[in-house]
């Protein structure tokens, strides 16, 4: 059985994992982490103090989930890392520390497949387009933006070419930031925070006479949970560094 500790035990995301971690076959849930504290570990060296710990599924906030990282990572403690906000000097950090102690690390943006797919198939999508841009839509208690799934599919798309704003005309802002952020590859990412919404993404490419859209809506956060699952049992097998689920499907 694989020992998982979840950090962010009490938030939504990590109540949903450790179900998904108790209803396991191949998982035991040894430690609940939370510094909102009622029954759970306050930190995780406290946790690993006690617990003999496998795998550390961290759900927390962008400004913790850089040394909860390299805690796991420098104590032998794989890691499936699904906060988002790590900039990308950290997650270079990341992968080196990853490799030079052995220890799996696994960072993916989204756990839902259909989100992954969403990726690739943006990704695959970019090839015979020169105009694309981004908008996700997310609760109005998610606290960075863009969007971890935004930044990849950005990233993924990037590699097929080096702009997507091929023909635009010089744009001038009435209002700062109506255009969205700049990313890889000039795609414009457009974030919108809004209550009843959980995380929804779109992709829009065009190009003369068409337009061509990609959408993945999230209802419910179980969907995320089989891509948790298929995280853990990577990293528990593998001394790999990961970014993005697709490369695991």
């Amino acid at each position: 059985m694989i020992k998982v500790a979840v950090c962010g035990a009490l938030g939504k995301m990590g109540t949903e994992v450790c179900s998904a971690v108790e209803e396991s076959d191949t998982a035991e849930l040894v430690a609940k982490i939370d510094i909102a504290g009622s029954g759970t570990y306050q930190t995780i060296e406290e946790a690993h103090r006690v617990c003999d710990i496998d795998v550390l599924v961290d759900f927390t906030q962008p400004k913790s989930i850089f040394e909860n990282a390299k805690y796991c990572l420098n104590n032998g403690i794989k890691i499936v890392i699904g906060t988002t906000g790590l900039k990308d000097d950290e997650i270079e950090f990341l992968k080196n520390l990853s490799a030079e102690k052995n220890t799996g690390c696994l960072i993916a943006p989204n756990f839902s497949t259909g989100a992954v797919l969403m990726m690739m198939f943006a990704k695959q999508a970019a090839k015979y387009f020169d105009n694309a841009e981004i908008i996700e839509l997310h609760h109005n208690q998610k606290k960075d933006a863009p969007s971890g799934t935004a930044i990849k599919t950005a990233m993924m798309m990037a590699e097929a070419k080096d702009s997507f704003v091929k023909g635009n005309c010089p744009e001038v802002e009435t209002i700062e930031g109506s255009r969205g952020g700049t990313s890889y590859a000039d795609i414009h990412i457009h974030s919108v925070r809004m209550p009843g919404y959980i995380a929804s993404q779109e992709v829009i490419f065009g190009s003369s006479g068409q337009i061509f859209k990609i959408r993945h809506d999230s209802m419910d956060r179980k969907c995320y949970m089989q891509g948790v699952m298929l995280a853990v049992k990577h990293v528990y097998d593998c001394n790999d560094f990961v970014y993005g689920l697709d490369n695991i499907l």
